[in-house]
């Protein structure tokens, strides 16, 4: 299994109102693209930026319900791709019992992302679907903390919260080092 992030969600060029949401390896150089619709879309990004709403959304009416009956999310994995359609697993636990949940992928991340657990990716399925990277070269500096730190809030003024959860990934990786 690898461990990946939800890195950014663009705009999908063959389809109108899709997207492609990209997992990356954090010490790889793999990128994964799923192919989501706009609610997956807007709920991943709202769990990315852990935005509270005024009602619970459907994701967290399910941490919610976890929380209740004393259950944790231990990790989600994604097991397989069939046909182009990405399955995954919620992994449960209530401190001695473990219980396994079919569930869609963009569920699982989305759940991931609302409790920090880990979203891992079958090796076989991060082979079939991933694609490689170049290395960003060493002379071509990251932008800083700081200047992270300003277009964040630049973004979050424009509206821009795609952008801003690219942002935001970028500082929580380097706040990791």
């Amino acid at each position: 299994m690898k461990q990946v992030y939800p890195a950014t969600i663009q705009s999908g060029a063959a389809q109108t109102g899709n997207y492609i949401l990209m997992l990356l390896e954090p010490e790889g150089n793999r990128q994964m693209p799923i192919i989501i619709g706009q609610s997956e879309a807007q709920g991943i990004l709202l769990a990315k930026q852990h935005v509270a709403t005024r009602r619970p959304l459907t994701h967290q009416l399910m941490v919610n319900t976890l929380e209740a009956y004393g259950l944790s999310l231990m990790e989600v994995t994604i097991d397989r791709v069939v046909e182009g359609i990405f399955y995954a697993t919620l992994h449960l636990t209530d401190g001695f019992n473990r219980k396994d949940i079919d569930c869609r992928a963009t569920d699982a991340i989305t759940l991931a992302l609302l409790t920090d657990a880990p979203i891992l990716v079958d090796d076989t399925v991060m082979e079939e679907t991933s694609m490689r990277m170049e290395r960003v070269p060493e002379e071509n500096a990251a932008p800083s903390l700081q200047q992270l730190h300003e277009e964040l809030q630049r973004c979050e003024e424009a509206e821009d919260y795609e952008r801003a959860a690219e942002i935001q990934k970028q500082i929580e990786q380097l706040q990791k080092q």
